[in-house]
């Protein structure tokens, strides 16, 4: 069978960050129903949060150690079939054991896909040859972005007039895509990164201090962006009193759509643009969404919010890699994969703890959001660090 180009390398990366968008962002979808059709809490919907990306995170750390050695394809292929798998078993094993248990091996076996595509996916598409890396990580990422609005607008749509029962049929559907790529990437080439040594300590890069604020910014972005996707949809149906339909198309759907406009405009014009400016004003305009979406009395001006603030989180997490990797070019792909568990841990403990302090103040997922500007406000800090540090750098030549 024939190889295709590099130019069939990036499709398939980019139906990779849809698949891991499929696989993020259609459980959430299914929350209110999970805790009327199981009676599953706000708590226990939280730890099904906590075990997506904390599988995903821990998928991270054990793929730095065997991805070089291995090498990509068998890694990337069988994150695909596993993602596949598990969106399937979603619709299956509820029914046939204990409901919250059957959800929650469905969703580590898809976590397990998902973190795999973190790690390398990012890594294939920036050892494809290209004039603006940061550009073409941008541009890769923004598809994550577009895999959830289609997964949130088509799911919509397809309970709206086939009902919520249909979400059986929508999880085999969905499955489909990660199941179609991985035939995809048994075909098209892999270039690998170079890294210093040819197989980088997973803790070696610690030693550097742009690591380490890199790391802590990682963390952030995926606790700024998760905490408001992952709980926009239960916010609009429970706290704004919205419906489902109406709530799923004005909060994740819209917040995606932005998030995606925010990384397509800097994957066109990123070579005019300074990245670590960029990131910081991104995130003090996440603190303004979250302020927004908490303080507004006003039902459609909070999930405006929730729109804005995914157009303040778009560049965070592609962001991050760039200026990672453009400080640390012979990072090799240890230090993607450790970047990738950063942004897991946030895309971890944000969520559920947003969940926590909702279920601890009566379900006010609100007072979940209060509690998670936090994390923009740190990434601000770290971004004006980076932008200090470049300076000095600069001033050292």
């Amino acid at each position: 069978m024939k190889k295709l180009g590099y130019k069939g390398t990036v499709i398939s990366c980019y139906i990779g960050y849809v698949s891991q968008s499929i696989v993020n962002n259609f459980s959430p979808l299914l929350f209110v129903m999970f805790g009327t059709s199981f009676n599953i809490s706000l708590t226990q919907l939280s730890l099904m949060i906590a075990v997506n990306f904390g599988v995903q995170l821990l998928t991270d750390f054990v793929a730095a150690r065997f991805v070089d050695r291995v090498g990509y394809r068998p890694f990337v292929v069988a994150a695909h079939f596993l993602c596949a798998a598990g969106l399937s078993l979603l619709s299956f094993l509820p029914y046939v054991m204990p409901p919250y248990i059957g959800l929650l091996i469905a969703t580590v076996l898809s976590a397990i896909g998902g973190g795999l595509i973190e790690v390398i996916v990012s890594p294939i598409i920036e050892a494809c040859p290209s004039d603006n890396k940061a550009s073409a990580m941008s541009l890769l990422h923004s598809f994550y972005c577009w895999g959830q609005m289609a997964v949130v607008l088509v799911s919509t749509l397809v309970f709206r007039f086939a009902g919520i029962g249909a979400w059986r049929v929508m999880a085999v559907v969905w499955a489909l895509i990660p199941l179609v790529n991985a035939f995809l990437y048994m075909r098209v080439p892999i270039n690998a990164l170079p890294s210093e040594d040819g197989h980088s300590g997973v803790f070696s890069h610690f030693k550097k201090k742009s690591f380490v604020i890199a790391f802590m910014m990682m963390l952030c972005a995926g606790a700024s962006e998760l905490s408001m996707s992952q709980w926009a949809s239960a916010f609009a149906e429970e706290g704004l009193g919205v419906t489902k339909a109406m709530g799923d198309l004005l909060g994740p759907c819209l917040f995606a759509v932005f998030m995606g406009i925010a990384r397509v405009f800097y994957g066109k014009f990123g070579d005019r643009i300074a990245l670590s400016k960029f990131m910081a004003g991104s995130s003090a305009l996440c603190i303004a969404a979250y302020l927004i979406t908490v303080a507004s009395p006003y039902p459609l001006l909070s999930l405006a919010g929730c729109a804005l603030c995914g157009l303040a989180v778009g560049i965070m997490w592609p962001g991050t890699f760039s200026l990672a990797s453009a400080a640390m070019p012979m990072g090799g792909t240890a230090m993607f994969a450790m970047l990738a568990f950063a942004g897991d841990m946030g895309c971890t403990s944000g969520p559920s703890l947003t969940g926590r302090i909702a279920d601890a103040f009566g379900s006010d997922i609100k007072a979940g959001f209060a509690f998670a500007v936090v994390f923009p406000v740190v990434m601000l800090v770290l971004s004006l660090v980076w932008i200090k540090r470049e300076k000095n750098s600069k001033n050292l030549r």
